[in-house]
């Protein structure tokens, strides 16, 4: 008789634990949607990850994540209704469901959950593709390659396909970068790493200091020290610097300060440290009052960050944004990048990060 899998078991056994509590919430969520019956509520919600999530290509290792790609989706849905998001709508119902009602956002966070458990199998089964296995970094004059398995063929560099899945080093990691180095575009020539205190010395003193940023040179410090004091250094993600998600030919309309691939999911979060004097900028400030000042350059801010995330949404690509206050304490910031450099950590903060963006959906003006 076959041995159990101790792991299939624990999952069985939280999805029972789910259920119980899904259906402890079921007749107070149909009476607040005024859904006729359960079957109905199912479909409005749990038939939709597959549509809100690319379950095809996307690899999804925590429940955490698949609620936040879930929300995210979901908001991608409503910006796509424009002027069709009002009442009578059934996807702008459901989202006024989960809006105005704490019960029902109880319930679907835990009906995903439990979604996420029983396909745990499918949802996170590693698939990589040959368009992840190539990433361009970088100034459009001063940018550099990674690939997986490099090689320079007619005049461009690219990757030996039938080699990437025998690569050894986890991907997008340092001792990724120390077997492969960087690839010089259109050239053919690489920048190699004879040891992590070489490649550290490089990120630091040339792919950061280059964007003069106090605040992302104190993040990359913050970075060499972890990677220095880490027991198996070679396996810490790589902090990727202005990530070009285009490739090295197609004209950035955003570029993040940071970005993190876990190795074993090939999924990405963004970091984006975002002061006022960045992002808040006024063009004039003759003849106005400090009151006018402060409102225009708060509009500003807000015009920028809405861009941007609405940029990396459409590229399935969640982003954490860090404003003033929070840059006043780059410890603190560090110490929650950290989680991503730590790939076995759950990764609640995305969640918090989609349900916020979600529940601040404003419908567009006729």
């Amino acid at each position: 008789m076959a041995a159990r899998d101790p792991a299939k078991t624990l999952r069985n056994q939280k999805i029972s634990a789910l259920t119980e509590q899904i259906n402890a919430l079921k007749n107070e969520v149909l009476d607040l949607t005024e859904f006729t019956s359960e079957l109905s509520l199912n479909a409005t919600y749990g038939s939709k990850y597959a549509d809100y999530i690319d379950i095809k290509n996307e690899v999804i290792d925590t429940p955490e994540q698949f609620v936040a790609l879930y929300f995210q989706g979901f908001l991608r849905a409503l910006e796509g209704l424009g002027i069709f998001a009002r009442k009578g709508n059934a996807t702008y119902d459901a989202y006024l469901h989960v809006k105005n009602h704490k019960k029902v956002r109880e319930w679907l966070k835990l009906f995903l959950n439990r979604t996420y458990l029983r396909n745990y199998e499918a949802l996170s089964k590693a698939r990589p593709r040959v368009e992840e296995a190539e990433i361009w970094i970088g100034q459009k004059n001063a940018s550099y390659g990674i690939l997986v398995t490099p090689r320079f063929k007619n005049g461009q560099w690219e990757n030996d396909k039938s080699e990437i899945r025998h690569f050894k080093p986890k991907y997008w990691t340092i001792g990724h970068i120390l077997e492969t180095g960087f690839v010089i575009p259109d050239e053919n020539d690489r920048i190699m790493f004879k040891d992590i205190d070489g490649y550290l010395s490089f990120f630091r003193n040339t792919l950061v200091r280059n964007s003069g940023s106090i605040h992302e040179l104190t993040i990359a410090r913050m970075y060499c020290e972890f990677v220095k004091n880490n027991p198996e250094p070679l396996d810490v993600p790589l902090l990727i610097p202005e990530l070009r998600y285009g490739g090295k030919d197609v004209k950035h309309e955003h570029r993040l300060d940071f970005t993190v691939i876990d190795s074993y999911t090939l999924s990405k979060v963004g970091f984006e440290l975002s002061p006022w004097s960045t992002h808040g900028q006024i063009a004039s400030t003759k003849g106005k009052t400090q009151k006018e000042i402060n409102a225009e350059a708060k509009a500003n801010f807000e015009k920028e960050m809405k861009k941007l995330k609405a940029y990396f949404r459409k590229l399935g690509i969640p982003i954490i944004v860090y404003t003033d206050n929070d840059l006043a304490n780059s410890e603190m910031i560090f110490s929650e990048i950290e989680q991503y450099l730590t790939p076995s950590k759950i990764q609640k903060k995305l969640e918090f990060q989609a349900m916020e963006d979600f529940l601040s959906f404003k419908t567009p003006e006729l």
